[in-house]
Parts: C-alpha cells; structure tokens; sequence
C-alpha cells in the first residue's frame, strides 16, 4: 500500500513535533509519500520583509512578491530541512517541487470570482515518476508549490496537492492519505479537545460548514478529503493528529 500524509503548517513550526513526527513517519511500512506546506512560516517571512499577507476561507491570496517568498520558504527552507531530516534518521528522500520531473502541472486559478493571484489549481500528477521513485525506495517530500505548462510557478494549496497525489497513486496502487495537524481531528467543538467528529460524509460535511463547526483553514482540508474519498479508488481518507500517526484515531472521511 501506499501511504500519502500531508503535514500541517503548525507542527512544522514546533521542531520537536516536526521530529518526532518526522521518526514515526519514516517507521510507516512500504512506499509513502510526504506533502507539506508551511503558511506561518511564509507568514512570518512576508511581515519581515514588509509584505502584506491576506486570506480569504482560509486560502492565501498570492501575490508577485508572495510568491517569491512561498517558493523561498517552502521549496527552500522548509523542504530541505525535511528531508535533511529523514536522511538523518535512515529514510532516503528526495525534496521535489510540481516543477521537478513535471510532476505536478498546476493551471493559473480564474481571476473571478474570486482573485487569489499567483495561485495554481492541479491539472495532472505525472504518478508515474512518483511510482519510478518509491519503486527505488525513494519518498518524495512534495512541497506547496507547482508549475503550469509554460513554466511558470504557482502557489497551489498543500492539501490539494495531497489530495490529487494521492488520487494518482491510487490508480497505480492501493492508496490511503492522511491529513496530519495539531489536533486529534475535527473537533465538534473547538475548546474541547476531546470532541472528536469520528466520520465526515458527503451528506453531513455541508451542514458542519454552515454551522462554523468546520472552518478556516480546516474547509480545504475536509472538502479535499470528501472529494478524494468520492471520485477515486483510495483505500482511505483520516485527518488525526501529527501525534498519533499509528493508531486507529482521528476523523475518517467516508463515503
């Protein structure tokens, strides 16, 4: 089986959690792949070199210069520090961005209905390059940022991208994805850590989006979940704890 997990932004701002989460992933039996952004950082790094950072339901708007900054941060910084990482602790990787082998093609998102600039929606994974690597037992670490068809680099939501890796590789293999962050889930209730949502379907996720019990940044991660769970064979869709990546928690999406 393979195995996608994307990391959220929050661990890979504490080291520890990004090492320790970083030694539990390398433990995960047979070919996985790692996807991760890294929003506060690109955050951070925009405020010190005096760029204006704007959201909107949770996706950054990208400008010239915050592109520049997304593809410092996270094709740099953040994704060789990664890999620098699991060399270090046995787990041969190599850190690739959509431009590498073209193994993402992205397409500049429409300026309406909304403008979010400098911003890729995915057009195809090249799988067969991610499949040439994990045959070699290589594990790709994919970063947020992707290239269209004339070479030109955009910004691409790391949840997305997981999303539509892992929909890929599951028509070259049995396929699960993961969707790891800081909390044990989706919460019902935010202020209680124990309130875990155990399954998300189709049906139900609507009606959490309207009553604010999904949000933010967290409606990307949950509608790509839904998406990739309903329109592919993957074997499975959970969002859990960086924490707890090898235990049956965490909120299974279902169709």
């Amino acid at each position: 089986m393979i195995t996608v997990v994307k990391i959220g932004g929050n661990v890979i701002d504490n080291p520890e959690q990004l090492k320790s989460f970083l030694r539990d992933f390398a433990k995960i039996a047979g070919p996985k792949i790692l996807v991760h952004g890294g929003g506060k950082f690109a955050t951070r790094m925009a405020a010190e070199l005096g760029v204006e950072t704007h959201m909107i339901d949770g996706r950054r708007v990208t400008s010239p210069e915050m592109l520049d900054i997304a593809v410092m941060v996270y094709a740099g910084i953040i994704n060789k520090r990664i890999v620098a990482s699991l060399q270090a602790i046995g787990c041969d990787a190599v850190g690739l961005c959509g431009a590498d082998m073209h193994c993402i093609i992205s397409v500049k998102r429409p300026a309406t209905p909304v403008d979010y600039g400098e911003v890729g929606d995915v057009d195809t994974v090249n799988s067969s390059s991610l499949k040439m690597l994990l045959d070699n037992s290589i594990t790709p670490v994919i970063c947020a940022i992707t290239a269209d068809y004339d070479g030109n680099l955009l910004n691409t939501n790391a949840d997305t991208i997981a999303t539509c890796v892992a929909k890929a590789m599951s028509e070259e293999a049995l396929t699960r994805l993961i969707f790891c962050f800081e909390k044990d889930g989706v919460l019902a209730d935010v202020n209680n850590a124990g309130s875990v949502i155990r399954t998300i379907t189709p049906d139900s996720v609507d009606e959490l989006i309207a009553r604010g019990v999904i949000s933010d940044g967290m409606i990307p991660k949950v509608t790509n979940a839904i998406k990739a769970i309903t329109t592919s064979d993957l074997d499975s869709v959970i969002i859990k704890s960086s924490t707890r990546l090898h235990d049956d928690s965490g909120t299974c999406i279902s169709k």
